[in-house]
């Protein structure tokens, strides 16, 4: 497969978190997908997957990735730019809980679909908001 296959695979997954389509996503994971955060929290299957990202865009129901640059090594892509997101503990969408970090993910394509999901960032800017957060 040609490297331009493995990016449109690995852009077209970026388009379905930033529709938060999670239906689309996970048609587009292998089974065992693996899926490792910033501080190395590892998820590991679609079906899992699924669970995290519902989660996920219920707590950050703006979230989108922007992608400024994109490199490809065999089936491996890396995407680099910026997240940004409002944390929203209570649905409202509040100016004060809006944060953008750089980031970079790195993608595995295997078979056409996405079997690994990295992401780097820093997350103080959601680790600040969250301590803010009434327990």
């Amino acid at each position: 497969m040609e490297s331009s296959a493995f990016r449109t695979i690995v852009l077209e997954f970026v388009k379905k978190i930033n529709a938060h389509d999670i239906d689309g996503l996970c048609e587009m994971m292998t089974q065992h997908h693996l899926f490792i955060d910033s501080v190395n929290t590892k998820v590991r299957g679609r079906d899992a997957m699924r669970k995290a990202w519902g989660v996920y865009f219920h707590m950050v129901p703006d979230f989108t990735i922007e992608i400024s640059e994109v490199m490809v090594s065999g089936s491996t892509v890396g995407l680099f730019g910026r997240a940004t997101g409002t944390f929203s503990p209570d649905g409202t969408l509040e100016e004060r809980n809006r944060w953008q970090m750089p980031s970079a993910w790195r993608a595995v394509v295997h078979d056409n679909l996405v079997a690994e999901w990295q992401v780097y960032a820093d997350n103080e800017p959601v680790r600040a908001l969250l301590s803010r957060q009434p327990r």
